[in-house]
Formats: structure tokens, C-alpha cells, sequence
């Protein structure tokens, strides 16, 4: 078994597979750096980041495949599920080796789990992009906060950034520890390390604006307000908005605190 590793991002597994087709390797186990555990009776390869080689394996998947299948396998890396790389590898391989569209072969194991896999995150990038809510802090910087299920953030800049264009915000995915971050002109990653009483950036309520703890209770009374008793559907409500999220909610969490 050849274990080939890369650094984590989508060009550095690209440039992983590169090197499988280069250097012929057949037996093979895709597997970030940071995940690594070590294994003596495996042979190592370390994929190192080539752009020009993550760009010609990508245009030959271009030349491939559709737009919507394009993006549900970088939906699908995203997933970050445990041994998905490999699966990502045969599904690329079935592309290379067929000359027809393999995209509908629900039959083949990775075409079935990569479609099932996109659907997933894409679900869930919807859901951030929803239920994402800021709270202003006092160097006027929107400040939010969520835990997905999934490695949403890269794909959810484009919503926000056209929607608050002129804010400067930052969503901090915390469990991921990181975030991205809009200064007026564009939009960045960043990492952040918190002290102990901050609970790893959930809770920084001493940097927020003095008026923010007004706006939160006023959005709560507001969604008080319109929920009306008799129409109340609460299987509905969790349905459409998981219990998991509502920490992040203000119109949820007097619920919570009951």
C-alpha cells in the first residue's frame, strides 16, 4: 500500500493525484499531513503543492465533466469525511478511463457516494447562509460565529460578501478553528487562537458593542412577536432549523435557557 500525503487544501490533494497517475502507484491511500498517524509497513509519499499540476489534472476534469459534477466533487472534499480522498480518487479515475459521461452511473460505488456526499454539504452551506447571525463588536467589526457539519466557510464568501459589502465581518467556524474575514475589498482566511475564558471564541461578549445586548433582545421579542401560538409547528421548526444550531440563534436561545 502506498500512503501518499498532501497538505489539506483542494489544489494539494488536485496535485495528490497528479502524482499517482505520474508515478504509477496503484495501491494507494490519499491522507492529509495533520491526519497522518504513521504506518512502517506503508510506503510514503509526500505530494508537494505544484500549481501547474493541480491546474492540468483540474482542465483534464474540465474537459470531462459538467459544471454541476465539477462542483460536487469539491463539495464532496469538503465533506472532510474520514477516507474521502480515496473515494474522490476512484471517481476521477472512472472519469479518465471512460469515454462517456460516467456522471449518472449510480451503479459505480464513487459516483453514488460523491452525489449523495455534494447534496449533503450543499445542504448545509444553504443552512449557513441562513442561519448565520452577527453581532457587532466595539471596533464595529460583525462578529459570527457556527460549527457546521461540514467545511462550508469557502463557499458560503461569495453570499455574504455580496450581501454586506459594505461591513467588515468575520464568520468563525469554531469548530474548524478558523475563519474568513471581509475588510471592505476582499475576503481572507484567518486563524484565531482564543484564551480559556473566551470558550475557544464562543463566548467574547466583553468586545462586543454596548448597544448589541439591546439589538439581541429586540430581535428576540421581535421573533416573539410573530410567532404565533396556535400556528406553532415545532417538529416543522426543527426539521427546517436542527436543534444543533440554535446556540447560535438569538431568536432561539431564550428557548435554551429555559
Amino acid at each position: 500500500m502506498q500512503t501518499v500525503l498532501y497538505d489539506g487544501s483542494w489544489e494539494g490533494f488536485l496535485c495528490a493525484v497528479f502524482d499517482v497517475y505520474y508515478y504509477k502507484f496503484t495501491e494507494v491511500d490519499i491522507c492529509p499531513q495533520s491526519l497522518y498517524n504513521g504506518n512502517v509497513f506503508q510506503k510514503i509519499h509526500t505530494a508537494t503543492f505544484i500549481n501547474p499540476h493541480s491546474q492540468r489534472l483540474w482542465k483534464g476534469l474540465q474537459k470531462k465533466l459538467s459544471a454541476e459534477a465539477q462542483q460536487q466533487l469539491y463539495y464532496t472534499f469538503l465533506s472532510a469525511q474520514p477516507a474521502i480522498e480515496n473515494m474522490l480518487l476512484l471517481y476521477i479515475q472512472y472519469v479518465f478511463s471512460t469515454e462517456t459521461s460516467i456522471e449518472k452511473d449510480y451503479s459505480h460505488p464513487a459516483v453514488i457516494t460523491v452525489t449523495q456526499m455534494a447534496k449533503k454539504v450543499w445542504k448545509e452551506k444553504h443552512r449557513m447562509e441562513a442561519f448565520v447571525r452577527f453581532q457587532q463588536t466595539k471596533d464595529q467589526l460583525y462578529y459570527a460565529i457556527i460549527e457546521p457539519d461540514f467545511n462550508v466557510l469557502p463557499v458560503i464568501i461569495n453570499h455574504f460578501k455580496s450581501r454586506y459589502a459594505d461591513q467588515r465581518w468575520m464568520i468563525y467556524d469554531g469548530k474548524r478553528w478558523y475563519g474568513i474575514y471581509y475588510d471592505l475589498h476582499e475576503v481572507t482566511t484567518v486563524e484565531m487562537f482564543f484564551d480559556m475564558e473566551s470558550n475557544s471564541g464562543k463566548d467574547i461578549n466583553n468586545v462586543y458593542d454596548e448597544h448589541e445586548s439591546i439589538y439581541q433582545q429586540l430581535w428576540q421579542q421581535y421573533f416573539k412577536s410573530v410567532n404565533i401560538a396556535s400556528r406553532k409547528n415545532m417538529k416543522l421548526q426543527i426539521k427546517q432549523m436542527p436543534v444543533r444550531y440554535w446556540k447560535y440563534l438569538p431568536e432561539k436561545r431564550v428557548y435554551m435557557d429555559k
